[in-house]
Formats: C-alpha cells, sequence, structure tokens
C-alpha cells in the first residue's frame, strides 16, 4: 500500500484542514518522524489526538498558529510521542504551562521548544526539563522569574531567545539566566528593562557565552563573557563613543555590530 513507509509530511498553510483529514495517519503514520501543521487552523486537539495515536514515532512537530490547539491535545501527544526532539508551539494561543509541563515531564528527549508569543506561559512549565532540552526560543512571552529558572533547570540550555519580554513582573525575571553554564548564544534583543545586575551577573556566569545581542538595550560589558565573539548594541542610546572605546581596549577580540540582525 502506498505511504507506509512515510518519514515526512508537511501540511503546511493548508487552512481548510480539519480532523477528518488527519484520520489517514491511524493507517499510514507509523514511521512518521516529521510533520508540519503550520497554520492548520482548523486542527483541534482531537486531530492532534490523532496524529498522537497514529505516529508513535514523531520527533519533530510544528503547530505554529494552530490556534485551536490547547493543554488537553499538548498532554495526548505528550503521552504517546515520547521520543519527541522539537516543537514548535509559537502563535498557540491556548496553550499555558499545563501543556508545556507535559511536554517536558514526559518527553525526556526534547531538544529544541519554540513557545514564541504564547502569552499564557510564563515558563514554569520548564521546571525539571531534562538536559536534552538545549533550545530555547520565548520570544515576545510573558516569562516570570520563576519560568526563566525552570528554562534553564535541566543544565542544557545553549541557545535562548527572549527577546521582546513583554511583561516585566516585579524583580529583575532575566537574572536567573547567570546560571545557564553552557549558555553560547542569547538575545536580549528589545527587552529594554534589563538590569545592570543581570549584565553583569550573566557576563561572569555565563563563561561560555559566544553570542549576545543587546540591540535596544541600554547597558553593555565589558568582563566576564570570554569566549565573546559577536555583541549587537544598535539602540542602546546610552551606550556611549567613550564607553565603547573603552570596551574595545578590552575585548579587541569582540566584534560589535550595529545592525538589527537575530541571533
Amino acid at each position: 500500500m502506498r505511504f507506509q513507509h512515510l518519514e515526512s509530511l508537511s501540511l503546511c498553510g493548508c487552512t481548510e484542514l480539519n480532523d477528518s483529514g488527519l484520520t489517514r495517519l491511524l493507517s499510514y503514520g507509523s514511521n512518521l518522524q516529521k510533520l508540519n501543521l503550520d497554520c492548520c487552523l482548523k486542527v483541534t486537539d482531537y486531530g492532534l489526538s490523532l496524529v498522537a495515536s497514529g505516529c508513535p514515532s514523531l520527533t519533530s512537530i510544528s503547530l505554529y498558529r494552530c490556534i485551536n490547539i490547547s493543554d488537553d491535545g499538548l498532554e495526548t501527544l505528550a503521552t504517546a510521542c515520547l521520543s519527541l526532539k522539537c516543537i514548535n508551539l509559537s502563535y498557540c494561543s491556548q496553550i499555558s504551562d499545563k501543556g508545556l509541563k507535559a511536554l517536558t515531564q514526559r518527553c525526556r528527549q526534547l531538544q529544541a521548544v519554540n513557545i514564541s508569543h504564547c502569552e499564557s506561559i510564563r515558563g514554569v512549565g520548564f521546571k525539571g526539563c531534562s538536559k536534552s532540552l538545549t533550545h530555547v526560543e520565548a520570544w515576545s512571552c510573558k516569562l516570570n522569574p520563576e519560568g526563566v529558572t525552570g528554562i534553564i533547570s535541566g543544565g542544557g540550555i545553549e541557545y535562548l531567545d527572549v527577546s521582546c519580554l513583554s511583561w516585566y513582573p516585579l524583580g529583575d525575571t532575566l537574572l536567573g539566566i547567570r546560571l545557564s553554564s553552557n549558555l553560547k548564544v542569547l538575545n536580549f534583543r528589545m527587552c529594554r528593562s534589563v538590569s545592570d545586575t543581570s549584565i553583569v551577573a550573566i557576563s561572569m556566569g555565563c563563561t561560555l557565552l559566544e553570542e549576545w545581542n543587546l540591540a535596544l538595550c541600554h547597558e553593555a560589558l565589558r568582563d566576564g563573557c570570554r569566549s565573546l565573539s559577536v555583541l549587537y548594541l544598535n539602540g542602546c542610546v546610552h551606550v556611549t563613543p567613550f564607553a565603547l572605546e573603552l570596551f574595545k581596549s578590552h575585548r579587541a577580540n569582540v566584534c560589535i555590530k550595529d545592525e538589527e540582525g537575530s541571533i
């Protein structure tokens, strides 16, 4: 029969696809490893349950803008697809830390998670995640200090994008990142309220950091981060030419860039 050995399937942009359109995965999805459902606006938790039942070998799934997927769907997926390594949940407006927790606790091979623009997520669902988790994208999220601590709790984070942090609770939200001993790439673009304390603490604690985007932030660093090779500082209106020259005199090996290109 056809499609018995299907390993990768993209239904990206199939905006009229509904749950019933996924029923064939029950027959043909046993070997499926990668599935793209980006912008499948009519797929609900039931459709995701069909994916979970039919695709036990799934390692990567993208649910970008699947606005009808909720925590219930994620819990079903996490129960059945234990080999999941990569998941994109960006713009999934119904997802919260409850669904995220189900993923991080049951899918212990997770390597990359994108929760960008998931406004109900604070980050605490990452608490106790596996060390295999190395890549997290969380731009335009409402992370709190406990959530940031949760993201790094597994000890494996190498890439972290928290640009455009959209909510600033009491306390220093980003200070906990200083404990990310394996961090290599960090994006703070448009984190305008990041404090001097965080900048200094992270620069001292994240000794493996190679690339740090501070575009549209107001502070800079001089010491620490001895592996740093690229620093973005566009829009940092309080960083004076004198400060830049002083930084360069201490860190001549670091390339300072003005463009706003994201990491």
